[in-house]
């Protein structure tokens, strides 16, 4: 993990600061207070005074952040139609993809259990857009228009990149912490979630994954 002093009961709370203003991105650091605490930020000022370590590279000359605190985004609960025309997103999936270095097919499976690729999606809860970014989360990613897919792809996409980094590159973890939250997974142990909405919705990304990975 990038946060190797980290124990997995010893997390509090996991505090963010990951704004994105516009449609820019912004590198990512992270480090682990001596009280436990999880920080994470795209301030780099900081990074001289807490011994914070780069775990998100962002596009070049994007330095600056806001600070914001954690939440986790809605369930997938926005609803769609599955006999909707994907092709349109295709482009801008990849542009996330290759942006924030996160598989393609794991961005189509999240936007398909989320919200069916419906871009006007709203969930009961207030998540938005193709990848049902709840407004606080998306205060740490995104200063824009959730309904605007592009903007709304990319902020998942980086959202989910620190999550992949925050867990080490487990696939199935981070799709949990994205359905529940970063600290349920971690209060778990580093497992997925006993809840039954997160143990519906990580088989059901995790199969559509697979599934686009193998060509079908």
């Amino acid at each position: 993990m990038f946060l190797p002093t980290a124990s997995a009961g010893a997390v509090a709370s996991l505090v963010v600061s990951l704004a994105w203003p516009g449609s820019s991105c912004a590198q990512v650091f992270g480090a682990v207070r001596p009280s436990g605490l999880v920080v994470l930020t795209n301030i780099p000022k900081e990074t001289s005074e807490t011994g914070l370590k780069v775990i998100v590279a962002g596009p070049p000359g994007v330095q600056d952040g806001n600070a914001a605190v954690a939440s986790g985004p809605a369930p997938g609960e926005g609803g769609g139609n599955d006999d909707v025309d994907t092709s349109r997103f295709a482009e801008i999936i990849a542009e996330a993809g290759r942006r924030w270095n996160v598989r393609p097919e794991l961005l189509r499976a999240v936007i398909a259990v989320e919200s069916k690729f419906n871009p006007l999606a709203v969930s009961k809860r207030g998540a938005r857009g193709l990848m049902q970014l709840m407004p606080e989360t998306a205060k740490r990613f995104a200063a824009g228009n959730l309904f605007d897919p592009r903007v709304n792809v990319l902020a998942g996409a980086q959202y989910l990149r620190a999550l992949l980094d925050l867990f080490d590159d487990n696939v199935e973890l981070a799709v949990a912490a994205y359905n529940a939250g970063e600290q349920s997974v971690i209060k778990a142990g580093y497992r997925i979630p006993t809840n039954p909405e997160t143990k519906a919705y990580v088989p059901a990304v995790m199969a559509r994954y697979r599934r686009l990975i193998a060509g079908l």
